[in-house]
């Protein structure tokens, strides 16, 4: 399952991500994984919640970073859930259409059975069609 927390840039969304994984720890039977632009919220996560600073890699467009999202699944079968904050940056679609990499998360979510939870700077209304209806939250 993929769900998206949406709304413009500086609205919270960060905040309910944190709250989210921090929450679901508690009952998470496998492991959970934080993917981020930096390591600023390190602190803020629950210290079983593994933290991966995405900048730290040398990732150039979108398909790398699918990439490298399946390089972590593949080396952690006991993977549950993953939390995508600042999706747009990380994975390189500032002003891009997501239809694509929310097109291929689905299938992977699918697959491997692994949850995923983004935070998206965009209005829902400028989501594709199908993405709409997996919006947790909408600031």
């Amino acid at each position: 399952m993929v769900q998206l927390i949406v709304g413009s840039k500086g609205d919270g969304k960060t905040k309910h991500l944190l709250d989210r994984v921090n929450s679901q720890i508690k009952t998470a039977s496998g492991n959970i994984v934080y993917l981020d632009k930096n390591t600023k919220h390190m602190h803020e996560l629950d210290n079983k919640v593994r933290l991966i600073n995405v900048a730290d890699y040398p990732l150039k467009n979108c398909d790398e970073f699918i990439g490298f999202i399946c390089g972590i699944i593949s080396q952690d079968y006991d993977l549950e859930q993953m939390y995508l904050d600042s999706f747009l940056k990380i994975a390189h679609l500032e002003g891009e259409d997501l239809t694509d990499a929310l097109t291929q998360l689905n299938a992977i979510s699918e697959q491997f059975k692994i949850d995923f939870c983004l935070s998206i700077s965009v209005e829902e209304n400028q989501l594709p069609e199908f993405a709409k209806e997996q919006v947790l939250i909408s600031c």
